[in-house]
């Protein structure tokens, strides 16, 4: 899908029941046991989907998780089916819409928990560690600074807000709770082995993934799948290795950008999002392109 493609904020796929629409994605039903999803181009910050879309972000997105996808799936079986998103809809009008941006996945029942893993203390693990010495109550060495590399990755989950709302950090016993013990472990093993092997693929390519955010769902069996996004932009901080430094909030291949930008304005975090200038657009599809670019190649969209 060419990155010149007008910007898509919202898709209108009239084929196919329409069953919600998140931050990014828009879910359509695929008769009784499967979904397409559309990434738009919307971008969500302080979890406020801003007024102007991302051009070819969307595409980008939806390029690194299929890259991810194929790349982890010896490690856990994965939501993909296969199908070619333009066989599902009606007409050449809703083919542009689904090209190079949409994926026909299984219908699955996702788990009520973000599954975040953490290698190096920055956003609100920075804030909760400034706090209280901890991260989701895992206890860390005093002293620690911004951006400073863990020990060892951490799991540290949160609860997945309604939209409009944030999503709350909470403890491993929270989980366990939520989901029960054995899944909670199982989730928590695979959590951090799917980072361990991406970070360790990203840094050979000069990326750092400082921290990222995975979700997973069931089928009716019971049986764990990995689902929604795996390791993109949205979902994840890149930071080029070259420019990393202990201390400040490095530069990253995210959407930590426009974050930076937003935090300079005179505004309280909830919606309506401001408007974003031309510059700040430009280069935050830079940055997505240039995470994409490094990860999975040039010629991957």
């Amino acid at each position: 899908m060419p990155i010149s493609t007008p910007p898509m904020f919202e898709s209108t796929i009239k084929s196919l029941p329409l069953l919600g629409r998140g931050k990014v994605r828009d879910i359509y039903a695929v008769g009784e046991d499967k979904l397409l999803i559309i990434t738009t181009d919307r971008l969500s910050a302080f979890d406020v989907i801003l007024p102007d879309p991302i051009p070819g972000k969307g595409a980008v997105l939806t390029a690194m998780a299929n890259f991810w996808f194929g790349k982890l799936a010896h490690v856990i079986p994965n939501q993909l089916t296969g199908i070619d998103p333009e066989t599902v809809v009606a007409n050449e009008e809703e083919k542009a819409q689904v090209r190079g941006r949409a994926l026909v996945v299984k219908r699955l029942k996702p788990l009520p928990i973000e599954a975040v893993a953490r290698g190096y203390l920055i956003g609100s693990g920075w804030k909760d560690y400034q706090a209280t010495g901890a991260v989701c109550g895992i206890a860390l060495p005093s002293g620690m600074q911004m951006a400073q590399q863990l020990p060892t990755p951490i799991f540290t989950p949160a609860t997945k807000a309604e939209m409009g709302d944030h999503d709350e950090n909470i403890d491993y016993a929270t989980v366990e709770k939520l989901i029960g013990a054995d899944l909670a472990k199982t989730v928590k093993e695979t959590t951090l082995r799917l980072y361990r092997e991406a970070a360790a693929f990203a840094r050979v390519v000069g990326i750092i993934i400082a921290d990222t955010k995975f979700e997973f769902g069931q089928d009716e069996e019971g049986r764990l799948y990995l689902i929604d996004e795996v390791l993109t932009p949205d979902s994840s901080r890149f930071w080029p290795a070259d420019r990393y430094k202990v201390g400040i909030s490095p530069p990253s291949f995210d959407k930590q950008f426009v974050r930076d930008y937003l935090e300079t304005l005179d505004w309280n975090k909830q919606a309506p999002g401001p408007t974003l200038p031309r510059d700040i657009i430009d280069k935050t599809a830079a940055n997505y392109l240039e995470a994409l670019t490094r990860l999975a190649g040039p010629h991957t969209i």
